[in-house]
This record gives C-alpha cells, sequence and structure tokens, in this order.
C-alpha cells in the first residue's frame, strides 16, 4: 500500500505518512458500501438488517426462530423482536410447526418475496459500483481473500456480525 505525503504538524514543510494499512481500508471501504446499500433499499421500505433476515428465512423457508437465532449468534429472545418487526411490515408470516405445534415456522409473505425480488436487481447495482474499478479476476481474488480473513476471524458465512449490536 502507498501512502499519501502530509505536511509536518508545525511548519507545513516536514512531510509524513499517513498510515493507509488494510484493516483501515476494509473498515472505510466497508462503512462506505454499507451506507451505499442502506440508500439503496431504503425505497423498499426496508432497512440493512430487515434484508439479511429475510434472506435466511427465503434460503429456509419453515425455519424455526431458534435455528435464525443459533444461525444469527442472537439470544432467542432477540430474534423474535427482529421477527415482529418483519411481520408488522408484512414482509414475514409465523406459522405453527406441523411437526412441533410449540413452535412457529418462519415464511417470507407476499410482500417479503416482493421485496426479496426488488434486491436481487439493487444488490447486483450495488455490486457493481463498489467493484467498478476492479476486473472479473480481481473481483473474484479479492473475493477469496475476504472469505479467507473472514474464516479466520471466525465470521458465520453470509451472516453480518452486527446482529449482535442492533438497538432493542
Amino acid at each position: 500500500m502507498s501512502t499519501q505525503p502530509q505536511t509536518g504538524p508545525d511548519d507545513g514543510s516536514t512531510p509524513r505518512s499517513r498510515p493507509r494499512g488494510t484493516a483501515f481500508l476494509l473498515s472505510q471501504v466497508g462503512a462506505h458500501a454499507a451506507t451505499r446499500f442502506a440508500e439503496r433499499i431504503g425505497g423498499l421500505g426496508v432497512v440493512p438488517s430487515d434484508v439479511g433476515l429475510l434472506r435466511l428465512i427465503a434460503a429456509r423457508p419453515g425455519r424455526s426462530q431458534q435455528s435464525l437465532a443459533e444461525e444469527l449468534g442472537v439470544v432467542p429472545s432477540r430474534v423474535v423482536a427482529l421477527v415482529d418487526g418483519l411481520e408488522r411490515k408484512g414482509l414475514v408470516e409465523r406459522r405453527r410447526n406441523p411437526q412441533d405445534r410449540r413452535n412457529y415456522a418462519l415464511h417470507l409473505a407476499a410482500e417479503g418475496e416482493r421485496v426479496m425480488a426488488g434486491m436481487r436487481d439493487l444488490a447486483s447495482a450495488h455490486e457493481e459500483e463498489i467493484c467498478a474499478a476492479l476486473d472479473d479476476a480481481q473481483r473474484a481474488q479479492l473475493a477469496g481473500l475476504l472469505e479467507a480473513i473472514a474464516a479466520q476471524q471466525g465470521l458465520t458465512s453470509g451472516v453480518h456480525p452486527g446482529y449482535r449490536h442492533l438497538p432493542r
């Protein structure tokens, strides 16, 4: 990584380097990408945390709230509150699990299906915008490198760690 010179603190004549390490760049690009994504999906009436939950429910229709909590790494009561919000928006339905009537099976409602369909186009445009400076080989290489970092850090594949820090 290159550094960019900056004037010194006293007389403006002493160049100094501004560190631009990999972790900083990951944070910088990640924050920018997250902000742009939130802007893009706002028109659908959802926030990024809604989209992540919808995606996980769509991938396994009929899953329990307990399994969703386990995958997100949060307490089940937290998932109840998150699903309550999706249900209020008409995006998710809780249905009694036919195998165990004590549990709910989560399914996308018709509006949730519509939002997910819109998300596919928005996600594609978002990916193109964020990675516009890279060719296909570079994108694949970057994705592989980021997957290796995520795995080494113990992050759950496909699950944003931010669910642990959402306001209640």
